[in-house]
């Protein structure tokens, strides 16, 4: 049993003997279980595909985790898409993408229905959940800023990426600085060394695979809907293929986690008038108590614009870039991950994109929920829960909206 097992994990040139509905129901299952955000995602993945259903092993899962790290979107997803497509192939890979984000996303859905239908946007305890968003931002602000601009140069590189974004306040100049980081990184880190990439165990897929003709196929549409999306939102004046442009070009740009989705989001939704401030930013606070992708907030904003087809519609064009770019990258991540001006550039975009979320903390999560020193004592307490108590994420959600009642209470 053991050698059958090996002899599958290094002949994975086609998809494993596993069935789809057995990828959706492990799927599914931590789509209902898994809280905590990206890097307690790839925990529990870890425990159910590789100790629990041993689909995949360890080295390849560490070489899987890898790759979706260096990819623009919501990694956690990524390598649930990644497995699902070694384990079934395309019909896979969709049913892993489905059975983790279905939970959350019909969630938040539901709460975006009776943000609508009980009219509940001033109520105290969604005051709480703002608040709540901006000690969860902080939070991942300080994670990232002490793995990603640890550095002079690199918190320079955030500084200026923050300054430039509060100052210049559009998707326009975020991608811009995400370019100008890149570039950066190329001239400022010319003299470093590969980073060690272990080639022992790669994953399988060898270059005369038919996989690899088409991962430029995927490739090469995820690029297209890139370039022509914006052109046909503007050519349709509005309407559902801007709501695409829009999420899709969100997905498209994340470099950093989940967390640094929102300020692309805002720069989308908000100004547009799809959404108010208010409810963008207790909807993001509601995110946080749900178990799977943090990604799902977009289901949130969809189903505030157009009900349940805005949450189908905002869901799959948000995801739908990590899907593609999972595909077509996986079978040549050998070839990439040890190329030296891909790990120069991300040095670049990794410190870049921490001043990209340092701005959203301020502008618009501080602005739109602290407004007094008795908001910034409860950020404080949320903070510590979060940062030195280690509580998990839905624990600070409960908090912070019993807090946001009690401070309407008493004040």
């Amino acid at each position: 049993m053991i050698k059958k097992t090996m002899a599958r994990e290094a002949t994975a040139n086609t998809p494993l003997d596993i069935s789809v509905y057995d990828i959706f129901a492990a799927s599914l299952k931590l789509g209902l279980t898994s809280f905590g955000g990206p890097a307690a995602h790839l925990g529990y993945f870890h425990q159910e595909y590789v100790t629990r259903r041993k689909w995949i092993g360890a080295k390849a899962y560490a070489d899987l985790v890898a790759l979706c790290q260096f990819l623009p979107g919501p990694a956690s997803s990524q390598v649930g898409i990644g497995i699902g497509l070694r384990c079934g192939g395309v019909l896979g890979a969709l049913a892993a993408w489905i059975g983790f984000t279905l939970p959350s996303a019909l969630l938040l859905g539901l709460f975006a229905m009776m943000m609508q239908w009980m009219n509940i946007g001033e109520a105290s305890w969604l005051h709480g959940l703002k608040l709540t968003a901006v000690a969860i931002v902080a939070q991942a602000v300080w994670s990232m800023g002490t793995k990603l601009a640890s550095t002079r140069s690199k918190a320079a590189m955030a500084i200026g990426a923050a300054s430039v974004t509060l100052l210049w306040p559009s998707t326009v100049s975020q991608a811009i600085v995400i370019v100008a980081a890149a570039l950066l990184g190329l001239f400022m880190y010319r003299q470093e060394t590969a980073e060690d990439t272990d080639q022992a165990d790669p994953l399988a897929y060898s270059q005369n695979n038919p996989r690899h003709r088409q991962a430029i196929v995927y490739l090469g549409l995820y690029f297209a809907l890139l370039l022509l999306l914006p052109l046909l939102g503007q050519w349709s004046n509005g309407g559902w293929l801007s709501l695409i442009d829009s999420f899709y070009r969100a997905g498209s740009l994340v470099f950093g986690g989940g967390h640094v989705v929102l300020p692309l989001l805002q720069e989308e939704v908000v100004p547009r008038g799809w959404i108010s401030m208010s409810d963008f930013i207790a909807g993001y606070g509601a995110a946080q108590a749900v178990p799977g992708p943090l990604f799902t907030f977009a289901s949130y904003l969809g189903a505030i614009y157009g009900g349940m087809p805005g949450l189908i519609v905002a869901t799959i064009a948000i995801f739908l870039p990590a899907f593609l770019l999972v595909a077509g990258v996986l079978p040549l991540w050998d070839r990439l991950r040890s190329n030296l001006a891909v790990q120069r550039a991300l040095k670049g975009i990794h410190a870049a994109v921490v001043g990209i979320l340092l701005a959203a903390l301020y502008d618009p999560i501080w602005t739109g929920a602290v407004f007094n020193a008795y908001d910034f004592v409860l950020v404080l307490c949320l903070f510590a829960m979060l940062q030195f108590w280690k509580l998990p994420p839905w624990c600070v959600v409960i908090a912070g909206a019993a807090g946001g009642m009690l401070l309407d209470i008493f004040l």
